[in-house]
């Protein structure tokens, strides 16, 4: 199993949206994804801090994404 790396919420909303993932809207400092295909989830996008492994785990289990497939899109 791949390490997770260490993203800011600001990474992790690009990397998203290099998959196909668009921002459908922003509530305060969390940012709102969308895929074409019905796949959904939100970021918080706090300045300068990094996502927690917990949650970019739970980030990429609601969208359906392997880390391998994360690394390649960052």
């Amino acid at each position: 199993m791949t390490r997770l790396p260490r993203l800011t919420g600001k990474e992790a909303v690009r990397a998203l949206g290099r998959i196909g993932f668009q921002i459908i809207r922003t509530r305060g400092s969390h940012v709102f994804l969308r895929h074409p295909d019905g796949r959904v989830t939100t970021v918080p996008v706090h300045s300068r801090e990094t996502l927690g492994p917990g949650l970019l785990r739970s980030i990429l289990r609601d969208v359906d994404l392997s880390v391998e497939d994360l690394l390649k899109n960052l």
